[in-house]
């Protein structure tokens, strides 16, 4: 199983929360990430002791220009920010130098694996919701 990390101690509660389900990466990173791969989400530095918040599914990868990130690919990596611009300052205090707008990222959504869902157990109740 893979491991995907995230560094700031913040993310670690908005990820239990369910708040952050995606996360934005500098470079193309289509190679390491692939759709439908099980990944455990931590949070820690590296060399040391990390915290395992969940296991989840990566639903999609997808690799753009800084320029090109949606509002959704903003909010989905960090539910406090609305603009690119906030997206490309926080991506150069990680990486430790400037990023451009047209500098390739990689998006990585992704969705927890929980033990039985809530939606999918109404599923098999009897008389249970039968929508798609």
């Amino acid at each position: 199983m893979y491991v995907l990390n995230f560094y700031s101690p913040v993310f670690a509660d908005q990820l239990r929360h369910g708040r952050k389900s995606a996360t934005i990466r500098l470079g193309d990173k289509s190679h390491k990430y692939k759709r439908g791969v099980a990944v455990i989400v931590t949070v820690g530095f590296q060399h040391s002791p990390r915290e395992k918040i969940f296991e989840a599914v990566i639903d999609s990868v997808e690799v753009k220009e800084v320029r090109d990130l949606s509002p959704r690919d903003v909010e989905h990596d960090n539910p406090e920010f609305r603009r690119i611009e906030e997206t490309q300052h926080f991506l150069e205090q990680i990486y430790g130098r400037p990023v451009a707008l047209e500098d390739e990222v990689t998006v990585v959504r992704f969705s927890a694996i929980s033990e039985r869902p809530s939606e999918i157990a109404d599923r098999l109740r009897p008389g249970g919701s039968t929508q798609n």
